[in-house]
């Protein structure tokens, strides 16, 4: 990507000549690197890939945030009223585990050891120790709060190169997400930058005077503005040319029209990031354009249901371990789900 446009000394025929600037790195994120895992000097255990970058990568287009959140939201519209925890935490609790692919839970008990309420502790700033079955949270100021041991609950996706954090499922995407970004990024830089420019201006008129020459080139020079390219103007002064040659010649050298793939590129990044979600199209809000419409949404919503939500909602049920009967968190199950013997019967 050019960044700008340096202008250097005239040449003995008169020609004004340019250089261009090194090309910039498109992608200079490294949050796809797996680091595994190792003790720091305060016996806490870093997590194999930046937790920080996941958060940023939230904001780095239309859908990965949004089909999350929508996921979130399937998970929650089933939570059922729990007498230690409430809908807040859970909703809490159920996102950090769709971004990062682990959740935590603070287990208030009572004098008698017996759980009274579940605090969700945000994943991003959770860590294990070094000492057996002890988490610890890392303060704003720099300081580290240890718990003690069981006091905390981490549900967690599988990652088979080490079993102390996960790894999100959408990991593999990441790539895809980045030049969704990438491709909206320079598409902005391309209308707003005027350093790019967009035609060249070019004659051969060697009795074109300096005034004349001047005015020619500021009136060039003042188009310029937010969302217009510059341009580069040459005039070969040659002596030898023809009075019916000296006409000025435009040649447009950024036509985005046609040499840019920037609606491909988000049409096949969109599509990336509806497999690596494993999201529905019709559901999500996410339109590819591949198809007419969206079909039947109710058979959509039952098979989503079933295949996705569910099995998101068994695998944040494991906290039951952990907690007495009485206490088990659950959800309710609509008509249309395997597990409800009218559906069943049908």
């Amino acid at each position: 990507m050019v960044d700008d446009i340096k202008k250097e000394n005239k040449t003995n025929s008169g020609v004004d000549c340019f250089s261009f600037g090194d090309p910039e790195p498109c992608l200079d994120n490294r949050i796809t690197e797996y680091m595994g895992i190792y003790a720091d000097a305060n016996g806490i255990y870093n997590p194999p890939i930046s937790l920080i970058g996941l958060i940023k990568l939230l904001d780095v287009n239309a859908q990965h945030a949004p089909i999350l959140y929508f996921k979130r939201n399937m998970i929650l519209k089933w939570f059922e009223k729990n007498p230690i925890l409430n809908r807040n935490n859970f909703s809490k609790f159920a996102f950090d585990y769709l971004w990062s692919g682990m959740g935590y839970f603070q287990v208030i008990r009572n004098a008698f050891r017996v759980p009274i309420k579940l605090r969700h502790l945000p994943a991003l700033n959770m860590r294990y120790t070094s000492t057996r079955d002890v988490y610890a949270q890392l303060q704003n100021n720099g300081k580290i709060l240890r718990f003690e041991p069981g006091e905390v609950i981490q549900i967690k996706e599988y990652d088979p190169r080490q079993g102390i954090y996960a790894i999100p499922q959408y990991y593999g995407g990441i790539q895809s997400a980045l030049l969704n970004e990438d491709a909206t990024l320079f598409r902005r830089k391309y209308y707003k930058n005027g350093a790019h420019m967009g035609f060249i201006f070019s004659m051969a008129d060697p009795s074109l005077n300096g005034d004349d020459e001047a005015a020619l080139k500021k009136a060039i020079s003042d188009s310029k503005g937010v969302g217009n390219f510059r341009s580069l103007f040459i005039n070969t002064k040659n002596p030898n040319i023809k009075d019916a040659e000296k006409t000025i010649k435009i040649t447009p050298i950024g036509d985005i029209s046609t040499k840019d793939e920037f609606e491909r590129i988000k049409k096949i990044t969109l599509n990336d990031m509806l497999s690596m979600h494993r999201a529905s199209e019709a559901l999500s809000g996410q339109a590819s354009g591949d198809s007419p419409g969206f079909g039947d949404l109710d058979k959509i919503t039952r098979s989503y249901y079933n295949n996705e939500v569910v099995p998101l909602q068994q695998e944040m049920m494991q906290v039951n371990e952990y907690l007495p009967a009485h206490l088990h968190i659950s959800f309710k199950e609509p008509d249309y789900s395997d597990l409800n013997p009218v559906a069943i019967e049908e």
